[in-house]
């Protein structure tokens, strides 16, 4: 007897929430999401989008933070996070917030510290959901190389990933 196999139904991801705020800042719009009381993503968009209020007094405590970030890059975030992550990616993240302003970690340190591979640390940086909050910008390639941004290698994100270390003090070839 032929064993017919069972057709796969693949479930559509749910739609990503609607945006709570949209900020303008000096590299991108950021497009910042969150859910119940906790932030869940930001995301750098173009800046031909514009900007939008945030839908609640959470929302409002978000752009509030990241306005004092951007006017003090030794600000501190103190926001509620809920990024949506495999176990992995947030052992990742939790290994990057520890990467104080100012200074950066290779790929291979913090790869070195989890006992893991490179790619798998420029994997989870890549999908990090909560860009510059989480600050993956701050984890750069070896000997001095800027490395990968936001899954690109190349073009705009890597300008935000400069500025941002600029921003905060970094010191390139130092």
């Amino acid at each position: 007897m032929t064993r017919v196999p069972m057709p796969r139904f693949v479930v559509p991801a749910a739609p990503p929430a609607p945006w709570a705020a949209k900020l303008s800042t000096p590299f991108a719009v950021l497009g910042i999401r969150t859910r119940n009381g906790a932030l869940t993503g930001v995301e750098y968009l173009p800046r031909s989008e514009r900007a939008q209020r945030p839908v609640d007094a959470f929302t409002a405590r978000v752009v509030a933070e990241i306005e004092a970030y951007l006017a003090d890059a030794r600000h501190r975030f103190t926001l509620p996070l809920a990024p949506a992550g495999t176990p992995f990616q947030r052992r990742v993240w939790a290994e990057i917030d520890r990467i104080p302003i100012g200074e950066s970690r290779t790929y291979g340190e913090v790869a070195r510290a989890l006992a893991t591979g490179p790619r798998a640390v420029g994997n989870a940086c890549g999908a990090n959901p909560i860009a510059l909050v989480t600050p993956c910008h701050r984890v750069v390639g070896s000997r001095g190389a800027l490395g990968g941004f936001g899954r690109a290698a190349a073009g705009d994100t890597l300008l935000i990933k400069r500025w941002l270390l600029v921003h905060e003090g970094y010191r390139f070839g130092a």
